[in-house]
């Protein structure tokens, strides 16, 4: 706490005079310091000093009496003090009295002011200790440490009527809360009061001096501190000796030992000014650091002095928000159009919630209420306020309203009002707390639900007693009870409403089962639940989860509730415990609470944020259920709500008819399902698997088409996209399939309604694993299940792009052949078509299914491996007639084994070849079938090859020209009408000279590396360049050659001379293979020399070279 330096406020003017041991001194953990002590009964003067003490300031006890006897001022300054530490733990501690998170978020008890406080009271550093009235004064001694000497720190406290009013330590020490110097002191008054001097208001000692007294006292005190207080002294004297002065005009002295004045606000001392600062810190650090959970600590420290009935944590709440509004980011944020993070837009919502328990004190003055309804309105107004729903505007209905929960709810009545995080509190600002029945619940223990008013007007409740209001704003008044510091009253609230919650919902099951014909006929229903509870801003099914919880838990403030007043000692006479129903509990009773608002549907609301919060929430509220342990007693209430849930139709997530819009029920069907497993396995699968519904992602059935009586109908207007949180509700529909499969246990259970293929895909490898694991036999039953995912995945992907695809497939065959099942590959193979493309069917299914690993995996007889090639080898010509250009290789190498299948796919082969097919495929298909002894088919398919194939006179390096190349030894191989056949079409396809001149090389010489394949093959003889063939093949080449030195002369530069003339040296050898070449060669050059004359440097290497 940034002390103050300056002298306290509380100085009221003073003009006239008018205290044994400490009782009931209460430590923070709760036992009194010296109430053991004392047998003898109190007194009737310490009764009513002490009473008087806590409740008049001291100027109203001195103008009430004339004179007031100094036995008496003493015991009333005496019990001013505070008598309980917890207020002094609340002011010196983020988290009370309990731990502290440092910035490495770690517990460090020792940090704490308050815990120093208390080891250096215990230390014996507090010394000088003086009550002058109502201050006092001590000094406290830091010992000396490693790296800082001994200081000895003078400390000052102000307090009236049990509250600490000002504080002043000359440690200098900034920050929100008292520093241990402070706490030391205050300690040292609170356990030891016996030896702390006490003496009267210091203008009570003076009223008894005469006038040689007070002169000598005043001389005596500006001798002391002359250098301090000398000039002040002077001024003062100066202005009492004129008499028209100011001062001389006022009636009596300041006296800031004399307690406050009746005009003076009675609260604990909070330095507004360090508070500010401290959050402006924390939110220009932008959540670095720990800022954000410093923030959410301030935030518990308003709550705590809520509870403590603290005026302060209204203040130090508007001093928050007031910086929160003043955070610049926000109008950054606006101006850029991009969103406040998460963590910070929680921070907004706890802002929110905070004030609207601040408004709903049910014992809040209306001035008070009248202040804090101006600034929310001014705060609200502001443009850069942050929205309730974060991006987006509201669909939620207005908070005073009570939400008809009849089947008859119209949801085109909504309004759309502009609605900020204050928009809530500015409307709970119109709630009271007069209802007569409201205060029969809250105040009687013997609640019964007939109680009957005879006006019913304006009233909360209807002609039966049940609460009509809207059941957010019911848990709103729970949790301001709760937080305000009355936990009885809280918890009789919190099971009225529950009681509420479980009467509607036989109500609304009773009127499904009514009318249950006539909806299924329809498939349509009205929407009841506009705004689910769950990830409400208001959160009432956690409020009243925590609320019972905590009392069935015993709890510190829970046990206190149920056994005694907040702030006195008296015992009850009748437990709270008369509200539950036999057999009850509040344990109990907390887990249907939040099984109810779990299970309820309710559309999903707009915005990413408000999508996230619901799922945020939902998994927040289902960690707290995971850690009541269930008993019998839960398990009945499982059952119950399960088949509530699973019969309550249009009301209930889990019920048969679904808004196409609802929010999905997969994590709390996850959480139902393994609770209810061990005790109920039938009911488990039945709650789980309709979960597993997503109507968001299913088309709707036209309502005229009553053939399907379980249609999915959208009632509100189709916003789909706008489910931001889609990916992860599938995620989450995923788990709840893969927890339903691994429990399964033999049995069939088959997850529906998944849309994602890579969640099924993903499902169907985890049903895998489980069924195969490495010490337990594989779980066939499992196993097929997982074979079916794979196939619904592969009829998913087979029209669309998934990078996991191939993948897929090769999974997919994997699974069929550990089922073990023949007629499982063979229905496979069989249809194909519905499964795969060709080319996976070829190449990944047919080829893995009919290899020999597979035949030994499944141990199959020669029938059947027969039977699995016939299909295979049918598979592979459907495929190559469907897909030639991918297929044709595979089917031809599937059908090697059968001689009309092998000739029937090479048919398909040459059907396509002239059409579907490319050089390269032709080119690979024509060498595979020369390998396998037919070098004629080879033949002829490098011929077709040769008829799509283009080279230009620069493509020296194509990736054909090997092909060529080959083709060409083929056809020279096979003899010289083959040879003469094949050279037309390659001057044709070939311009490029150094790949013609190449192929004309090889076809002079014999093939030593060809093996005669067949009666026509060259005998070896050199074939003769003046003959046909290969005389149009040369002088094919050295027109290419002639063409291509015109065409790299055209755009040709110095840096390619050298390059060039080894160019024309490769086109001479060529030119010479002829009989007259010399003379063709040398009139190229010389044509070239006349021609490009201008390339003098070019000309002149050519001249050197070639002459």
């Amino acid at each position: 706490m940034a002390e103050r330096t300056q002298p306290p406020p509380s100085k009221r003017l003073c003009c006239r005079h008018g205290y044994g041991t400490l009782r009931g001194a209460q430590r923070v953990d709760g036992s009194s310091q010296s109430e053991w002590r004392t047998q003898s009964p109190e007194t009737l003067l310490d009764i009513a000093a002490r009473r008087v003490a806590e409740k008049w300031p001291f100027q109203r006890v001195e103008e009430r009496f004339e004179r007031i006897p100094e036995p008496v001022q003493r015991r009333i300054v005496y019990w001013s003090f505070p008598r309980s530490e917890r207020e002094i733990c609340m002011y010196s501690s983020f988290n009370g009295c309990g731990e502290d998170v440092g910035s490495s978020g770690e517990s460090d008890e020792s940090r704490l002011p308050f815990r120093r406080g208390i080891a250096l009271l215990e230390s014996g550093c507090v010394d000088n200790v003086l009550q002058v009235g109502f201050h006092l004064s001590g000094t406290v001694k830091e010992p000396a440490t490693a790296s800082a000497p001994e200081m000895v720190c003078n400390v000052s406290i102000s307090f009236d009527r049990c509250k600490i009013t000002a504080v002043t330590c000359s440690c200098g020490n900034k920050d929100i809360f008292y520093c241990a110097h402070v706490v030391a002191l205050s300690l040292y008054r609170v356990r030891k009061p016996e030896q702390v001097k006490l003496r009267l208001p210091i203008s009570e000692t003076l009223f008894q001096m005469n006038r040689d007294q007070l002169q000598k006292f005043v001389q005596y005190l500006i001798s002391v501190h002359h250098t301090e207080v000398l000039p002040t002294a002077q001024k003062l004297a100066d202005e009492i000796l004129s008499l028209d002065s100011e001062i001389n005009q006022v009636h009596g002295a300041p006296d800031p030992t004399a307690g406050a004045s009746i005009d003076d606000e009675n609260c604990w001392h909070l330095d507004e000014e360090q508070v500010q600062e401290q959050v402006k810190l924390f939110l220009s650090q932008g959540g670095y650091h720990g800022s954000g959970k410093q923030l959410s600590l301030l935030f518990s420290k308003v709550r705590e002095m809520l509870k403590m009935r603290d005026s302060n944590g209204a203040r130090m709440l508007t001093l928050i928000t007031e910086q929160f509004m003043g955070d610049p980011r926000l109008a950054l944020w606006r101006q850029q159009g991009t969103t406040m993070t998460d963590k910070y837009r929680q921070l907004w919502d706890e802002l929110g919630a905070l004030w609207m328990c601040v408004v709903l004190n049910p014992h809040c003055k209306l001035e008070q209420k009248v202040v804090w309804l101006r600034q929310l309105r001014r705060w609200n107004s502001v443009d850069i306020c942050p929205l309730e729903d974060g991006n987006h505007g509201s669909d939620l209905t207005n908070l005073t309203n009570a939400l008809s929960q009849g089947p008859a709810a119209n949801p085109d009545s909504r309004t759309k009002p502009h609605r900020t995080v204050f928009t809530r509190a500015i409307e709970a600002c119109d709630l009271h707390w007069q209802d007569p029945h409201l205060q029969h619940i809250i105040t009687e223990d013997h609640y019964t639900n007939c109680h009957h008013q005879e006006n019913y007007n304006n009233s909360l409740f209807d002609d039966r007693g049940w609460p009509c209001e809207h059941v957010p704003t019911a848990t709103a008044r729970v949790d301001a009870l709760r937080s305000h510091g009355y936990p009885r009253q809280s918890l009789r609230l919190a099971i009225a409403v529950v009681n509420t919650l479980r009467r509607q919902q036989y109500k609304q099951l009773e009127f499904f089962r009514s009318h249950k014909k006539e909806l299924l006929h329809k498939g349509m229903t009205s929407v009841t639940n506009l705004e689910g509870w769950v990830g409400h801003p208001l959160d009432p099914v956690g409020t009243l989860f925590c609320t019972l919880l905590e009392a069935g838990q015993g709890r510190e403030e829970a046990t206190a509730l149920l056994m005694h007043d907040f702030s006195g000692t008296h015992l009850l006479q009748a437990p709270i415990s008369t509200f539950l129903e036999e057999g009850e509990t509040f344990v109990s009773l907390a887990v249907e609470t939040a099984l109810i608002g779990l299970g309820q549907q309710r559309v999903m609301p707009d915005g990413l944020y408000a999508q996230e919060k619901v799922s945020r929430n939902e998994e927040h509220l289902l960690a707290k259920l995971q850690e009541v342990e269930l008993d019998e007693t839960l398990v009945k209430i499982f059952r119950k709500q399960a088949t509530f849930l699973l019969e309550a139709g249009p009301y209930s997530g889990l019920g048969e008819l679904l808004y196409r819009e609802s929010v999905p029920m997969h994590t709390f069907a996850k959480y139902m399902f393994t609770s209810l497993l061990p005790h109920d396995f039938e009911l488990a699968y039945k709650v789980a698997l309709r979960a597993m519904r997503l109507p968001v992602l299913e088309s709707t059935v036209p309502s005229s088409d009553l053939s399907r009586p379980q249609q999915i109908v959208s009632v509100v207007p189709n916003r789909y996209p706008r489910w931001f949180t889609l990916s992860h509700i599938e995620s989450q529909q995923c788990e709840l399939a893969s927890t339903m499969l691994t429990a399964a246990k033999g049995k069939t259970v088959y997850p529906k309604n998944i849309h994602s293929s890579s969640h099924i895909f993903k499902l169907a490898q985890d049903a895998f694993k489980i069924a195969t694991l490495i010490d337990s036999l594989p779980d066939l039953t499992l196993l097929k299940v997982s074979l079916e995912l794979g196939l619904q995945v592969m009829r998913m992907t087979l029209s669309t792009l998934n990078w996991r695809r191939r993948e897929m497939v090769r999974w997919l065959v994997t699974c069929a052949t550990e089922v073990g099942m023949f007629f499982a590959l063979d229905s496979i193979m069989q249809n194909w078509f519905t499964l795969f493309t060709p080319i996976e069917a070829t190449s990944v299914v047919a080829s893995t299914v009919i290899s020999n690993s597979t035949i030994v995996r499944l141990h199959l007889d020669c029938h059947q491996q027969e039977k699995l090639s016939n299909s295979a080898r049918t598979l592979a010509l459907q495929c190559a007639m469907k897909d030639p250009q991918n297929c044709a290789l595979s089917a031809l190498t599937l059908c090697e084994k059968d001689h009309v299948a092998f000739e029937t796919a090479y048919q398909i082969v040459l059907d396509a070849a002239t059409t579907a097919m490319n050089y390269t495929q032709l080119f690979t298909i024509a060498r595979y079938m020369e390998h396998c002894g037919y070098p004629m088919r080879g033949y002829k398919l490098a011929m077709l090859a040769l008829t799509h194939l283009n080279l230009t006179y620069n493509q020296d390096t194509h990736p054909a020209i090997n092909d060529v190349l080959w083709a060409c030894a083929l056809s020279h191989s096979l003899g010289k009408n083959e040879l003469a056949a094949v050279i037309p079409l390659v001057v044709k396809s070939v311009k490029c000279a150094t790949v013609l001149s190449d192929i004309l090389r090889r076809c002079t010489l014999t093939t030593p590396g060809m093996v005669a394949l067949h009666s026509r093959r060259n005998s070896g003889k050199i074939v003769s360049l003046d003959k046909a063939p290969l005389r149009q093949l040369l002088d094919a080449t050295i027109g290419a050659y002639i063409n291509t030195t015109h065409s790299r002369l055209t755009h040709i530069s110095p840096r390619h001379y050298s390059e060039f003339i080894e160019f024309l040296s490769k086109a001479r050898e060529t030119f010479l293979m002829a009989h007259d070449g010399h003379i063709q060669f040398t009139q190229f050059i010389d044509n070239l020399k006349q021609i490009y004359k201008g390339k003098k440097k070019l000309m002149m290497l050519v001249r050197e070279r070639f002459g």
